[in-house]
This record gives C-alpha cells, structure tokens and sequence, in this order.
C-alpha cells in the first residue's frame, strides 16, 4: 500500500482568476493486488472535513483503521479529495465558492489524476491503470455536491451519497424531542440574499428557544452513544469554531479542514437543494447514512432518483452523523465495497 500527495491546478477549470489548487491524497495497492477491471474510489468530506477524513484512523468508538486502507487492502485505489479553498494556505474567498465552482475544481483534479493512472506517471513504477470503474463518495454536503457533480459533469459509475438528503436533509433529535427549526437559503445564495432565510415566518419566534436544543440535536444526532465523550467534544468543537473562523496558524487534526466553503454549505438543509440533478442521475446509486443522520426518511430516498439505474438504502446501526467516527464504520464500508463492486459488474455488461 503506497499513499501519494498531490497538488492539482484547477484554475482553469474553475476561472476565479487567481491560483487555484486542490489537494488530494491517492493510496495505491500493490500492483499484483489490482483485479482484472480495477476499480477508482474518489472521497469527498463534509464542509468542516478535509481529505483526511477518509485517509487517517480517526478516533471514535473502537479501532476500525482508516476506511481508505480497508478499501486498498481489497483491491481498490482509493482518491480521497479535499475541496477547494479549504485548507489555511489557500487565498480565495469561500464566498466565491458556490455548487459550480466546487465541483468543476473537484472534477478537474479527478480527470488529471485519473490520466495520469491511465499514463503510468502517478507513481514511478506503478503500472498503467486503464478503463477503470470509477465511483464517488460524498459525507455530508460533499454527498450534495457529489450529486451535482455527476449529473453536471459525469464522470462516474456510480456514486455513494452518504449522511445527506436528496430530498431534505435536516437534523435528527432526540426521541421526545423538540423538531429543530434550522434556516433555509437558496442555493448558492451570496451574503447579501441571506438577510432573510426563505422560511422566516417559521423561525420566527423559535430561535432564541431553540439554539440549546439544536446543539444537543446535533450533539445526539452526529455521534452514537458509545463513542467517547472527549471525541464528540473535540468534534462539536471544531464544528463550531469553523463556523467563527479558524486562525490558521492553528495546527488541527489532519481530518478537520481550516474553512469551509459557505456559499455552498448554507444552503445544504434547504428542501430540495439539489433536488433536479438528483432526478437527473442514471448511474446506480446507494444512498447510505446511520440510523441517527441528516435523513429523515431513509426509505424515501430512491424516489429522489428517478433516473438512476438502480437505487440502494442502506441504514447503519449503532451510527451518527460522523460515520468514520463509529463503532460500525467497518460495516458501512463492507457495503460501500459490496456496491463499488456491483458497479464494476454493471459497467461489465
């Protein structure tokens, strides 16, 4: 197993005008271990996470590794991604980086490396790796902005939309708890659209109530029960400093991103945010999340993907919102590996 760092330049794809680069982290297997159709997983985090989400053993409930290696050590390569702007060293402005951009940077790093595995020159050594199967993952906002990315630029065989919506993502609560009122945004929407959310009338009166109830609903509903106390207070602590802005010269865990791209992720609890790529889709899909996540309806899900050749629902027990930080995230990415294969075998037909 062999893991390579990159630095892609995608100014040209996304046309901001200034330098733009996106960071990833490839993990190879052994040549001898690749299968006859060998089989591309390309990671993209949540809004607060970076790439090493899926790259790092991240501290949790038991020892499960980091879920790249699980993947590697079954054959796959694995291309986790972090998005644009998100690390302390970048200079654009997250307030540039709306659904369009984010996607066509993260698309632009997958098509060089994926030509560079198809060329022999990722790795000096590694053998050519051509006309693979190619599928996506996306926690999260990334799973909204997977489903964009697909049915905007393509590129996948199938994708894996994990912890989010495509329907309606919201927070889920604790049983007899009050239902969290959270503001709604159009997508995309700049600083200036957001001085009134599109369901005021519904805040209204709610929110001075409710702010302590939505922390608990988001501390109850990001991590299961047996994952230990000082990690969910670590990772509701950086949930809320990235909201203030992380100074960063502050040295954090290589899974937690430095920014996150607000444009976008504003809008990431508005009904249907995505709601016509998702019908767009035809490529199969799985739609997997914990049984405490952002999906409020797990069974309804496949009716957002209407077009999509075959839909999945996979609910993990024991499981937040923070999959890689449960004591189940071993069995969540059993299923993730049983589905990438399922899309090898599709692309095979």
């Amino acid at each position: 197993m062999r893991q390579i760092e990159l630095s892609i330049d995608v100014g040209d794809a996304v046309g901001l005008g200034v330098p733009a680069r996106v960071l990833a982290s490839v993990v190879l297997p052994e040549p001898e271990a690749l299968p006859e159709r060998p089989l591309v997983c390309v990671a993209l985090p949540s809004s607060s996470y970076a790439r090493g989400y899926y790259t790092c053993a991240l501290p949790g409930a038991g020892e499960a590794g980091a879920q790249a290696a699980y993947h590697v050590e079954r054959g796959w390569i694995f291309v986790a991604l972090d998005w644009l702007g998100c690390d302390a060293a970048s200079g654009i402005d997250p307030e540039d980086l709306g659904y369009g951009a984010l996607t066509a940077a993260a698309h632009a790093a997958q098509a060089e490396i994926l030509l560079r595995l198809a060329n022999g020159v990722l790795e000096p050594g590694y053998p050519p790796v051509g006309r693979p199967c190619v599928i996506g993952i996306g926690q999260s906002l990334g799973g909204g902005l997977l489903i964009y990315q697909q049915a905007r630029h393509g590129g996948f065989d199938g994708i894996g939309v994990l912890g989010f919506s495509a329907i309606h993502a919201h927070p889920s609560t604790p049983p007899g708890g009050e239902p969290v009122v959270v503001a709604w945004y159009p997508r995309d929407a700049s600083l200036e659209e957001c001085r009134e959310p599109l369901n005021a009338a519904a805040l209204t009166g709610a929110q001075a109530s409710q702010e302590q109830a939505a922390w608990e609903a988001v501390a109850w509903g990001f991590h299961y029960d047996d994952v230990p106390a000082e990690v969910v207070e670590q990772d509701l602590a950086h949930y809320e400093g990235i909201a203030r802005g992380i100074d960063p010269d502050v040295a954090l865990p290589a899974w937690y991103a430095h920014r996150t791209p607000q444009r976008a992720a504003r809008s990431s609890l508005t009904p249907g945010v995505v709601a016509s790529e998702a019908a767009a889709i035809d490529v199969p899909v799985l739609a997997a999340m914990g049984v405490r996540d952002l999906v409020p309806d797990p069974h309804n899900e496949p009716r957002a993907y209407a077009s999509a050749r075959s839909v999945d629902v996979f609910v993990c027990p024991r499981m937040g919102h923070m999959h890689n930080m449960a004591g189940t995230r071993a069995l969540l990415w059993e299923r993730i590996h049983l589905f990438g294969e399922w899309c090898a075998a599709m692309k095979g037909q």
